[in-house]
């Protein structure tokens, strides 16, 4: 159908509606309205243009405008009511469209990032929204401190520079769960640290985590929870970098995987801290503080906000209750993996729930043995 024939059908009536306001001087009746405003929605779904639309309505009105007509102003009344329904009919279809398609971009969304949906048909999908799963892909999350939906004006600006800077090419850029989402073709590491810039600079400083690239469709679910757990993990030990990578980070989860095996190792090294006057606490931050200073006590000291001699009293203290010298190279390894297995089990700072790491849960009763 070409265009002519298109406003044709959209004018159906038009005429006999001018002659008819020019004659009798009435208003549209209900009826006429709801015509109008169903060819309206005709024309949306037939993706045809308003603007083309309403130059034929005044172009038919001035081409159709009645010899003599003895009340002009209603003319221009019905010229006025017909454009309006007819508008209201194509805006209300166009609404639809968007929200029938927001509705298929989030199910898509879901089911990509949770791998719950066949994969033929997801890779299918996934055209549709420009990603091509057939090749690895990587995710980054950003956590801001406030929860997005993706109609939000931060992830829509976001979204906009992302488009304005690489196009539309395998990019999607989305949220999920409150946090700012972006998947990337996993060679293009450029896009994801763009990403992470403008996310940071649109939140006023979120964290941003980045997955190994992964392939096929189940790569995007695993890179996509390979950041939710980089996020959780700098949440956990304190972690502050703008841009966290999962690959930077193994050699948590492998520290971790035994969880109870690092319970004891917690307990045995640290459970005798818990003895000391004010409890474990002011002595495993000194721990902390000195090795993230990498075991420089004046820049310990000073993260601390304590004198270098009151510094080097508490790890005096330390090693007269553990047992271990935090200067000795091997026994400086087994506190610092200690010092991180407390911060990844939250110890000494909650109880844990019944059956998980009892030796932790024995060790906040006892104060270790």
């Amino acid at each position: 159908m070409d265009e002519t024939e298109t406003t044709a059908d959209c004018l159906d009536g038009y005429a006999r509606l001018l002659s008819e306001a020019s004659a009798t001087g009435r208003r549209l009746t209900r009826d006429e309205l709801d015509a109008r405003r169903a060819l309206g929605e005709r024309a949306a779904e037939d993706g045809h243009s308003m603007r083309t639309l309403v130059a034929a309505h005044l172009s038919a009105a001035r081409r159709h405008w009645p010899a003599g007509a003895v009340a002009p102003d209603s003319v221009l009344s019905v010229i006025e009511q017909a454009v309006d329904a007819f508008a209201e009919g194509y805006e209300r279809a166009q609404r639809a469209a968007v929200r029938q398609e927001e509705a298929a971009r989030r199910e898509f969304i879901d089911d990509l990032l949770y791998g719950r949906s066949d994969v033929g048909r997801l890779a299918e999908r996934a055209e549709r929204f420009g990603l091509r799963l057939a090749h690895a892909h990587a995710v980054a999350v950003a956590r801001g401190g406030a929860a997005y939906e993706e109609g939000d004006p931060v992830p829509r600006g976001v979204e906009a520079a992302m488009i304005s800077r690489f196009g539309h090419r395998d990019i999607l850029a989305t949220t999920k769960d409150g946090r700012l989402v972006c998947v990337a073709p996993g060679d293009q590491d450029e896009v994801l640290a763009f990403f992470a810039k403008q996310a940071y600079a649109a939140t006023d400083g979120c964290q941003v985590a980045i997955g190994r690239p992964r392939p096929g469709p189940g790569g995007v679910v695993h890179s996509y929870e390979e950041a939710l757990k980089a996020l959780d993990l700098a949440e956990r030990l304190g972690l502050d970098e703008p841009v966290l990578r999962a690959a930077d980070l193994l050699v948590y989860p492998v520290l971790t995987r035994d969880r109870q095996a690092m319970a004891d190792l917690v307990v045995n090294t640290l459970g005798p801290l818990q003895q000391a006057r004010g409890g474990a606490r002011p002595l495993l931050d000194t721990l902390t503080a000195y090795f993230d200073a990498g075991c420089v006590a004046a820049e310990a000291a000073r993260l601390l906000s304590l004198s270098v001699r009151a510094l080097t009293y508490r790890l005096e203290r330390i090693r007269k209750l553990t047992g271990a010298d935090a200067a000795d190279p091997v026994q400086r390894y087994t506190l610092q993996t200690a010092v991180i297995g407390a911060r990844l089990l939250d110890w000494p700072g909650r109880e844990p729930e019944p059956g998980e790491d009892s030796a932790v849960r024995s060790a906040g009763r006892s104060g270790g043995r």
